[in-house]
């Protein structure tokens, strides 16, 4: 175990590198001058070549990386091209309403779309089984935006039961903060809920065919016995491997959630940084994503190990 867990920690170097040179090399190509965003439209061609080596965008490739890299080897993702503050101070700013929608969505779609499909498989052909999958199709169709913007205007606008935009830090109170999840929550949940429902419901048809569920059944063991102790326990590796999947999912649609819900979030900073081509910010909080995403994968791999004894590293 401990020889795999180096292996692994070892191989995040690699895949963090090729992930910063990807998104650096694609920055650097990408339309749009920043300097002439900072010069603003009056700017004559002298001010915007001023403020381009000011910011040494006028330093060649290789150069610019590696001076990048090494910054981020130290702990510093550099400074915003439009606030002078450290990307690393504006992503601490924002990081606590991501990872309380991400957490809270998480656990509510867990809940929620693993007893979805057990159910639908035990009653597979069946009514319950055929509206189960027809809402998984229907989650996996509607894209997040328009789910927002309905569950807003029902749940807040008419019905006022809940805040339509904003969110509460914790410290305000428990009830705010997860009040002010709730829509954002289902809205970037019901694609996650169908997609690890759909997974959940074809891993139980295989595992409820099996010879030890019938021997369990024979026993007399209860149908709620079946389904959740002996059949969901080893059906278990595939639906964690697509919670883990989805987490992708999760990173990719809290960018549109936060933006429906306005949400201070780094969601939110990554579509401003985008819009005004603050190059530091985007890549600072690119590579946070995908060192989550990265170890999100170790942490799953660990996980599979506590849940089938036969799996061994």
């Amino acid at each position: 175990m401990f020889g795999f867990l180096v292996k692994r920690i070892l191989a995040v170097i690699p895949v963090m590198a090729v992930v910063g040179l990807f998104v650096f090399s694609l920055l650097s190509l990408a339309p749009g001058d920043p300097a002439a965003l900072i010069a603003g439209d009056q700017a004559s061609p002298a001010d915007i070549e001023r403020i381009r080596a000011s910011l040494g965008l006028d330093r060649p490739f290789l150069i610019r990386f590696g001076e990048w890299g090494w910054r981020i080897l130290h702990g510093d993702l550099g400074t915003s091209l439009f606030t002078n503050m450290p990307v690393t101070t504006m992503i601490g700013q924002r990081v606590q309403p991501t990872v309380s929608l991400m957490l809270v969505t998480l656990i509510l779609a867990v809940l929620v779309a693993v007893p979805l499909g057990v159910v639908a498989a035990w009653k597979a052909g069946r009514l319950l089984d055929r509206l189960v999958m027809g809402a998984a199709v229907l989650g996996f169709s509607v894209p997040v935006f328009v789910i927002g913007y309905l569950l807003a205007y029902v749940f807040a606008l008419e019905l006022g039961w809940l805040p339509a935009q904003g969110y509460t830090p914790i410290e305000q109170g428990v009830g705010s903060w997860f009040a002010s999840l709730v829509l954002p929550s289902l809205t970037l949940g019901l694609v996650y809920i169908a997609l690890i429902a759909r997974v959940t419901r074809a891993t139980m048809l295989d595992v409820l065919s099996q010879d030890y569920v019938r021997t369990a059944r024979a026993k007399g063991v209860a149908q709620g016995g079946v389904l959740f102790v002996h059949a969901l326990k080893n059906a278990a590796v595939p639906i964690v491997t697509v919670i883990g999947i989805g987490i992708a999912l999760l990173i990719g649609g809290a960018v549109v959630t936060e933006t429906v819900f306005a949400i201070p979030g780094l969601g939110r900073l990554t579509v401003d940084a985008i819009l005004r081509r603050d190059y530091p910010v985007i890549q600072g909080v690119v590579l946070l994503f995908s060192f989550t995403y990265v170890l999100v994968n170790l942490a799953i791999d660990l996980l599979y190990t506590l849940i089938d004894p036969r799996i061994r590293y």
